[in-house]
């Protein structure tokens, strides 16, 4: 009689239903935090990319506000003399004997303004050749070789953690030496 009773429970299938309702629910409720994780990951990815792209245009524009005033690159006002050792590793065979900082106040074309400022340096190199494919002769000009450093920083506060970029540029600025040249 035992055996008989065994094989009925056996052949019952009415639990089966629900355990595989409560399988559906398990993977429909791992896909989902899946889903959750994937997108709040994409958005930190994306909102890091807006950050890095804010600060690398603030940097370039700092670079570029200063190019574009030639008074900032007067070596008679504001310059510091430099010792090698103090600049960037990277600049340390570049002839810098100058610089000057944004601890001094640069002047930016109109309508330039900046809710935060970048920091740009102007390094001024002791660099005494003519640019080859200028056209010019060194006997009638004077060249003048500088790189301008900018760090940008992100704009907008809505972390504790803030992009930063920088941009580095060299110049060439072509004087007459009938004007002495800067």
């Amino acid at each position: 009689m035992m055996t008989k009773k065994r094989n009925v429970s056996l052949k019952d299938e009415s639990g089966v239903a629900m355990i595989i309702a409560l399988f559906m629910i398990l993977v429909l409720t791992l896909i989902g935090l899946a889903s959750t994780s994937s997108s709040t990951f994409e958005i930190k990815l994306s909102g890091n990319k807006r950050g890095t792209t804010d600060a690398f245009y603030i940097a370039d524009g700092g670079a570029q506000s200063v190019m574009a005033d030639l008074s900032n690159f007067n070596t008679s006002s504001g310059y510091a003399a430099v010792e090698t050792s103090t600049l960037p590793v990277e600049l340390q065979s570049e002839f810098i004997d100058q610089k000057k900082s944004t601890s001094l106040s640069f002047s930016y074309p109109a309508g330039v303004s900046f809710t935060d400022p970048p920091q740009v340096t102007i390094y001024h190199t002791t660099k005494n050749a003519v640019p080859k494919g200028s056209g010019f002769s060194a006997i009638s000009f004077q060249y003048a070789y500088y790189i301008i450093d900018s760090i940008g920083e992100d704009q907008i506060d809505a972390g504790t953690f803030k992009s930063t970029s920088q941009v580095r540029e060299k110049v060439v600025r072509l004087m007459p030496t009938s004007q002495g040249g800067y």
